[in-house]
């Protein structure tokens, strides 16, 4: 059984950033693909981001690509997501998630149900 720990949440205004961190209780931390997935109030949970086991390779949904940075650090059992240039629309509760099985292509990471293992999210509030 993997925990997950989300942190880093608050409230910030439009253009402003924020950083989040996941941290993992498995020691075989590093043989899970990771993912950042949100929920706005009404809305139902989304894609943010994913990272390969090694880190070598990740993926953002369009909406954060080019704002939104996921990296890894595998000696501290860490996922990081800083985001910059936070909109309202970013406004959600994000969800670290750890998957198990090794996919091929890191597209298939942008489904939620590839994940077995979720944290219990970290409040991000974007004012205008």
């Amino acid at each position: 059984q993997v925990q997950l720990v989300e942190s880093g949440g608050g409230l910030v205004q439009a253009g402003g950033s924020l950083r989040l961190s996941c941290a993992a209780s498995e020691r075989t931390f590093s043989a899970y693909a990771m993912g950042w997935f949100r929920q706005a109030p009404g809305k139902e949970r989304e894609f943010v981001s994913a990272i390969s086991w090694s880190g070598s390779r990740t993926l953002y949904a369009d909406s954060v690509n080019g704002r939104f940075t996921m990296s890894r650090d595998n000696a501290k059992n860490t996922v990081d997501l800083q985001m910059n240039i936070l909109q309202p629309e970013d406004t959600a509760v994000y969800y670290c998630a750890a998957a198990r099985r090794i996919l091929t292509n890191i597209s298939f990471y942008s489904r939620a149900r590839e994940y077995d293992y979720w944290g219990q999210g970290t409040q991000v509030t974007v004012s205008s």
